[in-house]
């Protein structure tokens, strides 16, 4: 059941976080702040975003709450496929179907519970439930995921990936021939109104969204391209390949035609390069292809 709040002319100035606190105590600032996050929360309609929107009063605010999950990770002991580690952070190859961290729905098997068990603690920056994470990957999708192993690291490779110093690399198998031999996307991207699992390029008001690409190879009804984005927007390859008529095989989210022998869109983060928050050189990571991925494509060959 959805929450309509009204904020008074006493609310000016104050946070939208602290306004809901105050209205709706039965829940954490830290739940509160990640249903904003999330776009649960919305001001005269339109998505808040930032929990620190300063209220001028007189707003009409709507909370759409999600499933209580834990505040917390916790350890548990699931198998782990580590890329590289120093003291600083840990780069992971994750495997498709496999949850980064706690949500809606999910609390047990993450990627977070198992690095917990592996190695005792994380940056501690951020909110509980995502200990060390400084950017995701969707659960569907495999490849390389950095984790910061302390704060430091954690607030320079955040520092990396707003001033997009960060490369990120994706291998993704598209339907239908991609005619030009490369291309951008920069339509902006914002979360469907009708269907809140799902992000549209059909609002003008979406977050602005970057993405590159290039032909690796054709097969038969399908094109491989190289992806690189310059932003991290929530499904952002998955919904712009799918905005130009090239939906990602197997991603019926976005409507690609089912590949049940698959079981998941085929997307997988090929590499990332980062600068090393000690030593600031220049690191270069690369996750193999998902055997998954190597199979079903050489069927395609075939």
């Amino acid at each position: 059941m959805a929450f309509v709040l009204d904020a008074g002319g006493d609310d000016a100035g104050v946070r939208l976080d602290h306004f809901l606190a105050a209205r709706l105590p039965r829940y954490s600032r830290a739940r509160l702040q990640e249903w904003i996050e999330a776009e649960r929360v919305t001001v005269n309609g339109a998505p808040a975003r930032k929990a620190s929107l300063k209220l001028r009063g007189g707003e009409r605010i709507e909370v759409e709450p999600a499933e209580l999950k834990p505040l917390k990770a916790f350890a548990e002991e699931i198998p782990l496929d580590i890329l590289y580690e120093d003291a600083d952070l840990v780069a992971v190859n994750k495997p498709a179907g496999l949850v980064v961290h706690a949500g809606a729905g999910q609390s047990a098997g993450t990627l977070v519970n198992a690095l917990l068990h592996r190695f005792g603690g994380l940056s501690s920056v951020g909110d509980a439930l995502r200990p060390g994470i400084v950017h995701r990957l969707d659960k569907g999708t495999s490849g390389v995921l950095l984790v910061a192993r302390t704060d430091t690291a954690h607030r320079h490779l955040a520092a990396q990936f707003a001033a997009r110093n960060v490369e990120k690399t994706y291998l993704a198998l598209v339907e239908g021939a991609v005619r030009a031999q490369q291309g951008v996307i920069d339509t902006p991207i914002a979360r469907d109104p009708h269907k809140r699992t799902r992000m549209t390029t059909r609002i003008e008001t979406g977050r602005s969204a970057h993405t590159a690409y290039k032909v690796i190879e054709r097969l038969p009804g399908f094109t491989l391209l190289e992806v690189r984005i310059g932003t991290g927007r929530t499904h952002q390859i998955r919904v712009h390949l799918a905005s130009i008529g090239h939906p990602v095989a197997g991603d019926t989210t976005y409507g690609a035609a089912a590949q049940p022998a698959l079981g998941r869109p085929w997307l997988h983060a090929q590499r990332i390069r980062f600068d090393s928050p000690s030593s600031g050189a220049r690191i270069s990571i690369e996750a193999p292809l998902a055997p998954e991925l190597v199979l079903w494509k050489k069927r395609q060959e075939g």
